[in-house]
């Protein structure tokens, strides 16, 4: 079943980005003697869902079959129909999944896969591609990410203001590359006039990928200023009004690349989920620091988080954490 888990979440991987405002599912189909019949992934929205589509793949390999799937199988219909009901209408046998579905609509495929005699196994397993969506449906908000470049020291910039280039071309690759499985990303007013950031996933040679984030402005000076409207930025005064209007839209994982300004707003709302901090080997002494005011004046009130991935990236170390969910939100 290792094989199948395998699949199954790099099929999930290869569409985050692309399918809000539902879930990146990944989905693979087994034989009896334990060979991969097919893999499926959750279409853009409105499309197929993970399991019909390897269920498509599959056709009649289908009968007999297990499928391990990345999140439960849906028990609603919506703009597609329950995919609980695919699996038991196309013989699957058995069904693995990883994690319990939140969206309360969407809950029950378990339960009603038991009621047509298919075997169910829930095998808990952290899905990475599943997480901002998780924490969206927990908090009725996209879930935002907190992405920062720093020197060892703590300054995303030198005392005259220069910042290119903290970290090294393997750290900027991965930042591209997550990029472009984001539905937006967020920055402030004060950035974005003094930096004119393009905002775009690139390519190591300068070359747009295939798929753009939406490009938000955050601030009250960016309320009509219309050179930034002309260049494709969407414009909200406040974090809540950002959200709120991003969430209406469909997205569900955003990235807050800053600045320093800004993430001080977002963490004094409480409206972090996640950091993605990328460290490089360097120190200044003196700068400009990842914040620019205390969120707290007693180390009993610092703003934990839980490190659930450390990855060397040439000399640079990027550092994922998330606020622990059975924590004080």
């Amino acid at each position: 079943m290792t094989e199948g888990l395998s699949a199954a979440v790099a099929a999930g991987d290869a569409v985050r980005g692309t399918t809000s405002p539902n879930p990146p599912v990944g989905c693979a189909l087994v034989g009896p003697a334990g060979d991969l019949i097919a893999t499926g992934a959750t279409s853009p929205a409105g499309g197929p869902h993970a399991e019909v589509n390897a269920l498509r793949a599959a056709g009649e390999r289908a009968r007999g079959a297990t499928a391990v799937v990345t999140l439960e199988p849906c028990n609603h219909t919506g703009r597609t129909g329950p995919c609980s009901h695919a699996l038991a209408e196309a013989g699957v046998a058995r069904v693995v999944y990883c994690t319990a579905d939140p969206f309360a609509p969407a809950a029950g495929g378990a339960d009603y896969l038991r009621s047509r005699g298919v075997a169910v196994d829930f095998r808990p397993a952290r899905v990475e591609a599943l997480q901002p969506w998780l924490r969206s449906v927990r908090h009725g908000r996209p879930s935002v990410t907190w992405k920062f470049a720093a020197t060892l020291d703590g300054f995303t910039a030198a005392a005259d203001g220069t910042s290119q280039w903290i970290t090294g071309e393997a750290a900027r690759e991965l930042v591209h590359a997550d990029r472009a499985a984001r539905d937006a990303i967020v920055i402030g007013t004060g950035t974005a006039l003094a930096d004119d950031p393009s905002l775009t996933a690139r390519y190591p040679d300068g070359s747009l990928r295939p798929r753009q984030p939406r490009r938000v402005v955050v601030g009250a000076r960016a309320v009509g200023a219309g050179n930034l409207a002309r260049l494709g930025f969407e414009q909200y005064a406040t974090p809540q009004e950002a959200l709120a209007a991003l969430w209406d839209a469909g997205a569900r994982d955003v990235l807050l690349e800053g600045g320093a300004g800004l993430a001080g707003s977002f963490l004094e709302l409480d409206l972090v989920d996640a950091v993605q901090a990328y460290v490089a080997p360097a120190l200044l002494g003196a700068g400009r620091g990842v914040l620019n005011r205390a969120l707290t004046d007693t180390i009993t009130g610092a703003r934990r988080f839980r490190t659930t991935d450390v990855r060397r990236a040439g000399d640079d170390v990027r550092i994922e954490m998330e606020r622990d969910v059975y924590g004080t939100r």
